[in-house]
């Protein structure tokens, strides 16, 4: 039997090499055994064994392994070192082992990873700093058991997220202090060490029943998110009881509850707002304000039940290029403003390449509510069709009328539709200038979303430049 003895239960450099000297000494998984600790260890093993003929040429493993590797060595299970000289014995005649996530050494692993990176998730999540008094003044003492021994690879996140605070982790495994400056680490703690309460407590019990919606209670999902044996250690935790006892009396008490009255001075404007009208007839926005909000009432098409908001254009009231792209995306419909997303960042790239300031140009899209369907937790986007593209013309062209641009440039077909009111040929009518009723000119360009599409970087940066070279020519017909 070899035995190697490392330095701590988390000696993921000690297992390291350790476990290569095993290997390239041919120490099969049966005949090796790591321990922990151990004062006065003579060597690296007990027994060495004989490496065998031809066997002791080193090898390289995958980053795969050695990411898996430093988690799985956090993990509380006693055979943990043990697997992972498993995977390494195997890995020098199967390279690609790591890949192949139905074998059970490797499903071991990566669901041992997997829970350690759950703990880490945890210990963002629910631990509780309470207020205290030293020498140096006010400090901040949490305890913390989580469930493997992640405290040095998530403490760096506590000293990110509290840089200015004084605060200390206590945990059985060990401790973590910042001092505002460095991160050190100490020895194990015991739950005494910590303080019990202090003033807050009432405060954030008070929060978390104020917050407790009986409506949405799901108590499954709650347990699967907040685990009981986090609960000794939360404030609110005490609180959690009462609050699902008792949910299903004010679940049937806010049924039973009229409907409150709604505000019939704002359902008036709304209504006024959303009237289905022409620039010749009924509302007429007298400026970009009253327009931005009557958008948030438009039902012209059924674009606005799935989107946040709608996203009016941005700008001067009186610039002299006005852009117009598709619709907005997902960044856009969740912050409100146009073009701020990956394809606002290609153009503002674009536009400072061309000379052309962004905050001298009106920045808008053909359609005002994000039109997508969801795949998961994603937003996918769709490409309105020419129903929505028209229904949703009559605000593009309250924004000319107010903006009254010179040169609007159209950003793909979509867009080419909302301003020609026909869907144009880009390629075949790009660069060149149409004049519009309005005495303003158009030109048609790409939507700087196709950039981002384009596999092949040489046909994107020739693709850029002809876009850059859009920019300049509209430029120069202000």
């Amino acid at each position: 039997m070899a035995v190697a003895t490392l330095a701590s239960e988390t000696d993921f450099d000690g297992w390291r090499k350790a476990a290569r000297a095993f290997r390239e000494a041919g120490v099969s998984p049966a005949e090796a055994r790591f321990v922990v600790g151990g004062a006065g260890q003579g060597g690296l093993f007990d027994a060495p064994a004989a490496a065998p003929a031809g066997d002791a040429a080193p090898f390289a493993v995958p980053r795969a392994f050695v990411e898996t590797a430093q988690a799985v060595v956090l993990h509380r299970s006693n055979d943990r070192f043990d697997l992972l000289y498993r995977l390494l014995w195997r890995l020098k005649d199967e390279p690609e082992l790591m890949r192949v996530v139905s074998d059970r050494d490797v499903a071991d692993a990566l669901d041992r990873a997997k829970n350690v990176s759950r703990a880490s998730h945890k210990m963002k999540a629910f631990v509780r700093f309470r207020q205290v008094e030293d020498a140096a003044g006010e400090a901040w003492v949490a305890w913390f058991e989580p469930a493997h021994r992640v405290l040095e690879t998530t403490a760096p996140f506590f000293a990110r997220r509290f840089a200015t605070m004084r605060w200390s982790i206590l945990t059985p495994d060990g401790s973590a202090h910042w001092d505002g400056a460095a991160l050190d680490f100490g020895p194990p703690a015991t739950r005494d060490m910590a303080p019990a309460e202090d003033e807050m407590e009432e405060f954030w019990r008070t929060y978390y029943a104020s917050t407790f919606n009986p409506a949405r209670l799901k108590t499954q999902a709650m347990r699967a998110e907040m685990p009981k044996r986090y609960w000794k250690n939360l404030p609110e935790a005490a609180l959690i009881p009462e609050l699902v006892a008792r949910s299903a009396v004010r679940t049937e008490a806010m049924v039973a509850a009229p409907a409150p009255e709604p505000n019939r001075r704002l359902d008036k404007t709304l209504s006024r707002l959303a009237r289905d009208a022409s620039f010749d007839e009924g509302f007429v926005p007298s400026s970009l304000k009253e327009l931005d909000a009557a958008v948030q009432a438009c039902r012209r098409c059924p674009l606005w039940r799935d989107a946040t908001q709608g996203v009016c254009g941005e700008g001067p009231r009186k610039a002299r290029l006005m852009i117009v792209g598709e619709q907005p995306g997902d960044q856009e419909d969740l912050a409100g403003r146009p073009f701020v997303g990956p394809a606002g960042r290609v153009l503002d790239a674009a536009l400072d390449e061309a000379g052309i300031d962004r905050d001298d140009v009106f920045v808008t899209n053909a359609v005002k509510h994000f039109k997508h369907e969801p795949q998961g937790k994603r937003r996918l986007h769709r490409t309105p069709n020419a129903g929505e593209v028209s229904a949703c013309r009559w605000w593009l062209d309250a924004e000319r009328r107010l903006v009254k641009p010179k040169v609007i440039l159209a950003m793909g077909a979509t867009a080419g539709l909302g301003v020609l009111g026909r869907k144009p040929a880009v390629t075949k009518e790009r660069g060149r200038p149409t004049p519009l009723s309005d005495g303003a000119a158009a030109l048609l360009t790409v939507h700087p979303s196709y950039l981002l599409r384009i596999p092949d970087p040489a046909a994107k940066a020739a693709e850029r430049a002809r876009f850059v070279a859009d920019l300049e020519q509209a430029r120069s017909l202000l």
